[in-house]
């Protein structure tokens, strides 16, 4: 089974998440701002279903795909995200004291049974009487700016919803009652989800076209010139999560010895074509390796995946020589945020960045660098642009 959330929102994945669940995140690259409907909920439903379609238009196999879509009801009018800090402050004084409809939009397309289903929940949000300078502190933070509604009841602005009428999860982005009732129209038990995270791996379904579906040379070719770029010098570096090891082999073609590990069978026996006899099957969180003897360590799209990455980042620690470097890409689930120009939105992912510095501290790692490199052009025709961070062991 292929699960995958056809949506950018940090705060819908950690939904999932929460919930036992890791989906595969595909961004449609829809563009919200030049569709309308006859009403708020309907243009949530209309939204979620051109992002579900969208995904589903690019997959090569079976899977099934959600696309979900909020929109704040007030006063009859439908609010997405304001996207200036004039729109958040003007709309969150006039929300001050009253009540709005949060809509979200569902769409689930299951390829393998031919069924699309168009949902719509909808929870009725209290706000709080808010103070000018409480308005004005929390649009700084830039949190209302890429929000639907202005507004986030999980988050900076959970203090300032006063109550909800419906379900909670709904108001984050996505209502898990109502994808269970879905899931169960195409015989798909929602524990069948658990499973699925529980015995996440890259298996030979998978490893087969991973380097074809994922940019192929061009992204690992990318990828390895920006690790290349945080490395003191060339030298031996341990690869987590070698993966096929298309960036490995990019790397030594840079005049790097790279070793890599990684749990997937599947991904180990195309990585030991490109890197043979340098790579093994390991768990990162015990790495089959002695206190302080590696260089480097690199991890390209690992700490996303996982429920806690502070393991890992704390056997890397213990792997690396003194004034060794750990280089890692950060914020996969909102790749898009630096190159918008927008700041990091804290506690959404085990890649987050200032969850990474602060666990990175309690091990004796300091952020020292950074930089950043293009991924697969979209169909949209945009570029995404990956933030890489290098942290070093003190």
């Amino acid at each position: 089974m292929r699960f995958v959330l056809a949506s950018s929102s940090p705060a819908r994945l950690q939904t999932l998440r929460s919930a036992g669940v890791e989906p595969e995140v595909i961004v449609s690259g829809v563009d919200e701002d030049n569709i309308t409907a006859e009403s708020p909920g309907e243009l949530a439903r209309l939204l979620a279903t051109l992002k579900a379609r969208a995904v589903m238009a690019n997959l090569t196999e079976h899977a099934t795909i959600l696309g979900c879509d909020s929109v704040l009801e007030f006063d009859g009018v439908a609010y997405g995200k304001p996207g200036t800090p004039d729109a958040a402050r003007e709309r969150l004084r006039s929300m001050r004291g009253r009540s709005g409809v949060l809509h979200t939009g569902h769409c689930l397309i299951d390829t393998n049974a031919k069924v699309e289903q168009r949902e719509l929940a909808s929870t009725t949000v209290h706000f709080a009487d808010l103070t000018d300078d409480e308005i004005d502190a929390y649009v700084a933070t830039g949190e209302p700016l890429v929000v639907a509604g202005s507004f986030t009841v999980d988050g900076l602005g959970g203090p300032f919803v006063t109550g909800v009428e419906g379900d909670y999860h709904n108001v984050v982005g996505l209502s898990l009652p109502l994808l269970r009732r879905m899931l169960a129209q195409v015989d798909i038990p929602w524990p069948a989800l658990w499973q699925l995270s529980n015995t996440y791996e890259y298996d030979e379904t998978v490893a087969s076209t991973y380097d074809e579906t994922r940019g192929g040379e061009a992204r690992a070719e990318a990828a390895a010139h920006a690790v290349q770029s945080l490395l003191p010098s060339a030298g031996r570096l341990l690869e987590l999560a070698v993966g096929t090891g298309s960036v490995g082999a990019e790397l030594v073609a840079l005049g790097n010895l790279v070793h890599g590990v990684d749990l997937s069978a599947a991904m180990l026996q195309r990585a030991r074509v490109r890197l043979p006899g340098h790579v093994a099957a390991a768990d990162a969180k015990t790495l089959p390796i002695a206190d302080r003897r590696c260089d480097a360590v690199v991890a390209i799209w690992l700490l996303h995946l996982l429920e806690d990455s502070e393991p890992i980042v704390a056997e890397v620690a213990r792997v690396l020589r003194p004034g060794g470097v750990f280089i890692t890409t950060t914020e996969k689930s909102d790749a898009g945020r630096y190159a918008d120009g927008r700041g990091p939105n804290e506690l959404r992912s085990q890649d987050a960045l200032t969850h990474l510095v602060a666990a990175a501290a309690r091990h004796g790692l300091v952020l020292d660098g950074a930089t950043t490199f293009p991924g697969p052009r979209r169909t949209n025709d945009e570029t995404p642009v990956y933030p890489l961070v290098r942290f070093r062991r003190s």
